[in-house]
């Protein structure tokens, strides 16, 4: 068994309209031809105090640690360009910063940690807790690599809200069971690949922090491969 995002049945029933699992091209998918953003209404909370960036350090942006326990073996490769507009690199970087924190949270078995709290907010911080909670429930934590990559970023018109969408390749991201070390791995297939769509909102008093407000993923994507 390979643990790359929460199982598709039990996602919707745990995040309701959370996690949007979509057919690519599709008539009813017009995010490639509607200047809205979907979810880009969605206003940035203030993180807890603890949370608060504080200065820039290595695996520390924002001030908020977001490394990953060494224990895990997890390399998250984030194979893309940045584009050239200041706020959406912004936004692709804290995008990458989520995914990062949502991995850190299932090493330390906690759907609660610092860095979930500064780079999410609203949805987006509930789907990493639905993720996280799953991964601890199930008992396993995550290994390999998983690579990101195709990146692309519209902003809306008010430059507060930005759409990240990317592809990932789970081909070599496994589970591996915390009490017994074995790593569950599976034979290549299209269950490897998806794509993402995370809408990241400026925080109110910040000029580079920005958190992931709403997760869409469609499951199963031919286009990754």
């Amino acid at each position: 068994m390979k643990r790359r995002t929460l199982p598709v049945a039990t996602a919707l029933a745990a995040t309701a309209a959370l996690l949007l699992t979509a057919c690519g091209g599709g008539e009813d998918d017009k995010s490639s031809d509607n200047d809205k953003i979907a979810g880009a209404d969605q206003g940035s909370k203030k993180p807890t105090k603890s949370a608060e960036p504080t200065g820039a350090a290595k695996d520390k942006p924002d001030g908020v640690d977001v490394s990953l326990p060494k224990d895990m073996n997890l390399d998250l490769v984030f194979d893309w360009d940045k584009p050239k507009a200041k706020n959406e690199a912004a936004a692709m970087d804290d995008a990458a910063n989520y995914i990062r924190a949502m991995y850190r949270g299932v090493g330390k078995r906690t759907a609660e940690d610092a860095s979930v709290t500064a780079y999410s907010t609203g949805d987006g911080r509930h789907y990493a807790e639905v993720q996280t909670k799953e991964w601890v429930k199930g008992g396993w934590t995550a290994t390999g690599t998983r690579r990101h990559y195709d990146a692309t970023t519209r902003s809306t018109t008010n430059g507060n809200s930005v759409e990240v969408a990317f592809c990932t390749d789970s081909g070599k991201f496994y589970a591996k069971e915390v009490k017994t070390g074995k790593i569950l791995k599976t034979k290549p297939s299209l269950e490897d690949f998806s794509y993402f769509r995370i809408i990241m909102v400026k925080y109110p008093t910040s000029d580079s922090l920005w958190q992931a407000s709403k997760v869409f993923v469609e499951e199963e994507a031919t286009k990754c491969q």
